[in-house]
């Protein structure tokens, strides 16, 4: 069956205009909302391809890592794995690079920021004393798994611990994160690269578009393992005191002790 069109119009002359219909409010506004999401989104995926450089997490590139220390060392932030999630690096030392981190998690400015090493000798500059039972828990968990809460050196910077006087640390365990730390030279933030509260991620495309489009340079090591995160564990008074139960389960922890 042929339909004929309605109306006076030939084929060959415009049909008449459909009346319009002003949509609410709300949702013109979740309509502009989405357009302005998908514009930010594909800005992020297509514009800056240049910043994000696909890795090995195994085995990962030197130059790659290389250009990634060059640009924490000069005060960036950059979005690198580690063993569950992605993780947002730059120089701890340096005040202003971690003010950044600050600023772009949205952090509440009284929650410290755990930060990486890629070996022991390096504790002796960020933390006051090292408790005989921190020994014994280095070398049960490290690399990774694990994040040691110790007193903080005086010299650190104070956004860094937030002025509470302890510092986290942990030796990661994902070799991309061992790679960039050693080729920095120094220790540097390993915070998870999401906005405070909100869930990290295992993926650089569900990274949260505040984060990404702030960042110097990302290294993409593909879909990382998610799950828990490392144990927290607070060793300031040389008794162990669980923070946040993580990849060490408590009953682990006691066995050990």
């Amino acid at each position: 069956m042929i339909l004929e069109p309605k109306g006076d119009y030939s084929p060959l002359t415009r049909p008449p205009r459909l009346a319009r219909t002003r949509l609410p409010r709300k949702a013109r506004a979740g309509m502009v909302a989405g357009v302005e999401y998908l514009k930010l989104r594909y800005s992020v995926h297509f514009m800056n391809l240049q910043r994000i450089h696909s890795i090995d997490p195994g085995h990962p590139q030197p130059e790659l890592i290389n250009e990634a220390a060059d640009a924490i060392r000069r005060g960036g932030v950059v979005g690198f794995p580690t063993r569950c999630l992605y993780g947002l690096g730059a120089d701890a030392l340096n005040t202003e690079a971690v003010n950044r981190v600050f600023e772009l998690k949205q952090r509440p400015a009284d929650n410290p920021i755990l930060v990486l090493i890629d070996h022991i000798s390096q504790l002796e500059k960020l933390v006051k004393r090292i408790p005989a039972l921190a020994t014994d828990l280095i070398d049960k968990f490290w690399p990774g798994k694990i994040t040691l809460v110790f007193e903080a050196a005086e010299k650190l910077p104070v956004n860094l611990t937030a002025g509470s006087g302890k510092i986290g640390i942990r030796m990661p365990g994902h070799a991309v994160a061992r790679a960039l730390v050693s080729s920095v030279q120094a220790p540097i933030t390993g915070t998870s690269a999401n906005l405070s509260g909100k869930p990290g991620c295992h993926r650089i495309s569900d990274l949260e578009l505040q984060v990404a489009r702030g960042l110097d340079l990302i290294l993409d090591a593909g879909d990382l393992k998610g799950g828990a995160g490392s144990t927290v564990v607070d060793i300031c008074s040389n008794r162990l005191q669980i923070i946040r139960e993580g990849a060490v389960s408590a009953q682990e922890l006691n066995l050990l002790l």
